[in-house]
């Protein structure tokens, strides 16, 4: 068969040109695979290194999950007796000596002298009052008596004349007497007469109001021209006078502390805005009762306010030492409050909590008294999550700080 007829069957011979092109396949084909190869190699790769990143990354979460289960507490132990404790309650400031100084005299204010914050000593005036009905009312009274004393004295000479009749038996002894009943009943008038006259005159003498004892006016009520009543009481006072220097503060005692509490004891006073000073009391005197209805007594304090750095009405805290008790101290952030009871959460040598009840005794603030329920060498959880529970495991901060509650406001002294 020909070459033509060959190339028009498609079809080719064997040669030069045959060989190099089914080369050239055969090289596209390796290329290819090697491709394959290749590719197939770094998903294996890419592949291994997820997994491995995943197996490590579990291993790490399950590490920390196991880190975050464990419970870490800080724990403390109470303190048997100690040095005291200090017991801080509210109070008030108050002028030793407060009084609201009102009229005795009616009618309108004339003038003030004195305004809010002015010093003034005892007897220093302090107001004016016009008071025209009773200037009137004396006026009448002064002529009333002049009226009085001519009444006496013709009562005095009829009575004289009659005796002098009766001595002669000119008049009879019924007559006599009458006349001598005139003359002391006209001596009665004048007397009532002139004890009015007094009356009035020691009103006039209340249109001055004065200072009763020295001190501040802390409030003035009254204006000129006012209408003032007399004896208009505390609603109606012209003034209010403080005495600053001494202070007393009114201070309530729970019932448990009544009984440490004694007449002359020290005591501290602060105010909160006046950060780094305290101020030297004692107690002047106490209620030596117990009120039914708020279990607290009453006690007076005395303070010193010589600079006049205090003021009446201010809010302080007043800080009463109190002797030891015979029983454990421990933080108040120890307690947990429950349904069953206030109870505390302590940790054995195994780290397992066990729960226990308490018994409180007196609330010193920051730190408790504890009657039974625990022993000194007990290891109590400080601030207890909610979640605690009996028997939970747990694991005690190694850093838990050295503190002692000896004072109030401290936590008490950590486990050894």
């Amino acid at each position: 068969m020909s070459e033509e007829r060959h190339s028009g069957l498609g079809q080719h011979f064997p040669g030069a040109d045959g060989d190099a092109e089914l080369l050239k396949r055969r090289q596209l084909l390796r290329r290819a695979r090697i491709a394959a190869v290749a590719v197939l190699v770094l998903l294996g790769a890419g592949a291994a290194r997820t997994v491995v990143s995943r197996m490590s990354n579990a291993s790490a979460l399950e590490t920390v999950a196991a880190t975050s289960a464990k419970v870490h507490v800080r724990v403390i132990t109470p303190e048997a007796g100690g040095a005291g404790q200090a017991l801080v309650l509210p109070g008030t400031l108050q002028g030793y000596t407060q009084s609201p100084v009102a009229a005795r005299a009616s009618g309108y204010l004339k003038r003030w002298t004195r305004d809010i914050g002015s010093r003034v000593q005892k007897g220093e005036l302090l107001a004016e009052i016009e008071t025209p009905e009773i200037d009137q009312q004396l006026s009448q009274a002064i002529a009333a008596r002049a009226q009085t004393a001519a009444s006496l004295m013709l009562a005095k000479s009829t009575m004289e004349r009659w005796e002098a009749l009766r001595k002669k038996d000119a008049v009879s002894q019924q007559d006599l007497d009458e006349r001598r009943s005139a003359h002391a009943q006209a001596r009665a008038n004048l007397a009532a007469v002139d004890a009015n006259i007094e009356r009035l005159r020691q009103l006039e003498a209340f249109k001055r109001v004065t200072a009763p004892f020295a001190g501040v006016i802390t409030r003035r009520n009254v204006d000129v021209g006012d209408l003032i009543d007399a004896g208009g009481g505390s609603g109606r006072a012209l003034f209010l006078l403080s005495q600053t220097d001494p202070l007393r503060i009114y201070v309530h005692v729970p019932q448990a502390y009544a009984q440490l509490v004694r007449s002359g004891q020290p005591v501290s006073v602060s105010q909160p805005e006046l950060a780094g000073r305290r101020f030297e009391g004692k107690i002047e005197r106490t209620a030596a009762s117990i009120d039914a209805a708020t279990r607290t007594m009453q006690i007076e304090v005395g303070l010193p306010n010589r600079d006049n750095a205090l003021l009446p009405g201010a809010y302080v805290l007043v800080t009463l030492p109190v002797a030891a008790g015979s029983g454990l101290t421990m933080s108040a952030n120890a307690l947990m409050f429950r349904g069953s009871g206030t109870q505390v959460a302590t940790v054995d040598q195994a780290g397992r909590v066990h729960l226990k009840p308490v018994r409180i005794g007196r609330n010193y603030g920051q730190t408790v008294e504890v009657l039974e329920g625990i022993g000194a060498s007990d290891r109590l959880v400080l601030n207890p999550p909610d979640a605690l529970a009996e028997n939970d495991q747990v694991e005690i901060a190694p850093d838990a700080p050295v503190t002692k509650n000896s004072a109030p406001g401290k936590q008490g002294r950590p486990a050894p």
